[in-house]
């Protein structure tokens, strides 16, 4: 390797390569997508560029260079190898109806053997593929012919089907054909190989992916290309710790600066090479969600950094992670991304709070359940006694090298649910406790307070648990912070203002699709009829100021309720908060 180049120099010459080209430096989009509900993190470098893809005008032009944060989980099980990680850095150079295959080509190439402005790689280590063509889309002779205008030879150009040179973010979108480049890791020992022998060495990462040119000129629309967009498109992309590997001459970016500072204390925590891995890289990928907002929780984005957290527990030899060595973990995370993202810097404390927070929790419940998973108790009893999650009894068996009956686990599961559903089914709806009138004046006011919380702390703000009594109802709701005073003061003032304005409350039952169409709130992990009762609380204009799924009852008019105050805010859990308020 004539250049050893560490990953704080890659990212500054990619940026500076790119801007000399005219495009437009833009910092990362933050990890949850802002308005794509359908997946639970950016996984790629082009999901935050979609609207410019099809066709919006980005506000910084044409051209466009970042280095996006994307976190990929799909795959948990293989990390601790080599080439997987559940957080990575994309660096991508974008066309948005720009240039296309061969100014794109040319600087892929340019970047990656340019000794002043690039990465100085040795041409004849370089391996390029390109698209063989199927039905929807010819073979790619245009970028064969640029490849070999650079000097490939011919002979190191492999024509791929479509699984392997065709990218398409789903059944749905901008997609088209991609040229991908290898490099040989050997230094020169592999030479010139045919297509069968190159498939090899990439399997036996001998030759491994560094770059790849995505030529989006075609649109899918459930499942098949359809035509072509108005639009030509440009995405490349290259792994950031995938190309420090390659720089340093080494087979992992866990042997490089990315990793140098969290390795030493994760070796602390286990012997084995594989672990080490595991707990460096899904602290690293906590500490990013925490930066971003992410709060341990049951579901989606939560969910996933619960997991990630519960695994590193896992995988160290005493099964905890004491405070002080998440307190180094975090800061040597934190150090050395501060430059790029200062963000984690900003939120240092809180990050370091949640994860002892949730390792504290894991505690406790591996305390109770460990001892019974020991002598062989069923899955299904340590879920449902012990509140022992399954993930976690699998990555135990893992490590023991037995077998759990997954199938049998689920059937277990599902008939207790329904067990449970049977059991419950005349307890009140909605958290009350009766249906006197108190109780259900407390029971309006709480939709009131759901809908106070949202305008003053953001619509994201969502009810996870309820009770309501004839002294008091209590809410539990999703937010990663305590309540300031002026909040709940305001909170206040928006609950009592709606009471005095004698609102109509107004119960209408529509199909359940209609009612979600209008955004009607749900109750936290309900499932629902196709035909479902919906309140509305309604101001002078007939328009909801709310509108939540509910069985009720609840008063006609606000103007009976009296005067609403908070008596006290506090933590339930982590990223949920409780409120319990009265009227007078």
């Amino acid at each position: 390797m004539s250049i050893n180049m560490n990953s704080s120099e890659i990212r500054k010459r990619f940026l500076d390569f790119f801007e000399k080209r005219g495009h437009s430096i833009v910092p990362s989009a933050p990890l949850v997508p802002q308005n794509d509900p359908s997946v639970l993190f950016n996984t790629a470098g082009m999901q935050p560029l979609v609207p410019y893809l099809m066709g919006e005008r980005h506000p910084l032009g044409s051209r466009i260079a970042d280095i996006q944060k994307c976190v990929r989980t799909g795959d948990l099980e293989d990390i601790g190898d080599n080439r997987h990680f559940s957080f990575f850095e994309m660096m991508g150079n974008w066309s948005l109806g720009d240039y296309f295959k061969d100014e794109a080509i040319k600087w892929s190439y340019e970047f990656l053997t340019s000794k002043e402005e690039g990465l100085g790689l040795d041409p004849n280590l370089l391996y390029v593929t390109i698209f063989e063509g199927d039905e929807n889309a010819p073979l790619d002779e245009e970028s064969k012919n640029i490849w070999m205008s650079l000097g490939i030879p011919e002979n190191r150009i492999y024509a791929l089907p479509a699984e392997d040179n065709w990218w398409s973010p789903g059944d749905n979108g901008p997609c088209g054909p991609c040229s991908e480049m290898f490099y040989d890791m050997t230094g020169g020992s592999v030479g010139d190989l045919n297509k069968e022998s190159f498939i090899q060495s990439v399997k036996d990462e001998r030759v491994i992916e560094i770059w790849n040119d995505v030529f989006m000129e075609y649109e899918k629309k459930e499942g098949k290309v359809v035509g072509k967009l108005a639009q030509k498109n440009v995405d490349t992309g290259a792994g950031l710790e995938r190309m420090t590997a390659v720089m340093k001459g080494k087979n992992t970016a866990y042997d490089t600066d990315i990793f140098e500072n969290i390795m030493v204390h994760a070796k602390t925590l286990s012997p084995e090479i594989s672990s080490q891995r595991v707990i460096a890289d899904h602290m690293r990928t906590a500490v990013f969600m925490i930066a971003d907002g992410v709060i341990p929780s049951n579901t989606k984005q939560g969910y996933v950094l619960r997991r990630l957290i519960r695994r590193a527990v896992l995988k160290s030899e005493n099964k905890d992670i004491g405070s002080g060595k998440i307190s180094v973990i975090v800061d040597s995370v934190v150090s050395f991304y501060e430059e790029f993202y200062p963000e984690i810097k900003q939120k240092t404390e809180i990050i370091k709070t949640e994860i002892e927070k949730e390792v504290s929790k894991f505690k406790e419940t591996l305390q109770s359940g460990l001892k019974e998973f020991e002598k062989g108790t069923d899955p299904f009893i340590l879920a449902t006694t012990y509140g022992f999650p399954i993930e976690v009894t699998l990555e135990l068996a893992l490590e023991k090298g037995t077998k759990i009956d997954v199938e049998d686990f689920n059937r277990k599961m599902e008939e207790h649910q329904k067990l449970s559903q049977t059991s419950s089914a005349g307890m009140f709806k909605g958290g009350l406790a009766n249906h006197n009138e108190q109780t259900i004046k407390l029971h309006t006011a709480h939709h009131l307070l759901l809908s106070a919380l949202q305008q003053v702390l953001g619509s994201e703000v969502k009810q996870r648990g309820s009770n309501i009594t004839e002294e008091r109802l209590r809410m539990d709701f999703a937010f990663d912070r305590k309540m300031t005073d002026e909040e709940k003061v305001k909170v206040e003032e928006i609950v009592n203002e709606y009471i005095s304005r004698g609102l109509n409350v107004v119960r209408r039952e529509m199909p359940l699709t209609e009612a979600e169409k209008l955004g009607a709130e749900m109750e936290f992990g309900a499932k629902y009829p196709e035909t479902v009762s919906v309140y509305f609380v309604e101001d002078e204009n007939g328009d909801a100021i709310s509108k939540e799924f509910c069985g009720g009852p609840h008063v006609e008019n606000t103007s009976v309720l009296g005067a609403f105050k908070i008596q006290k805010e506090e933590a339930s859990s982590a990223g949920i908060r409780r409120i319990k308020a009265v009227l007078s």
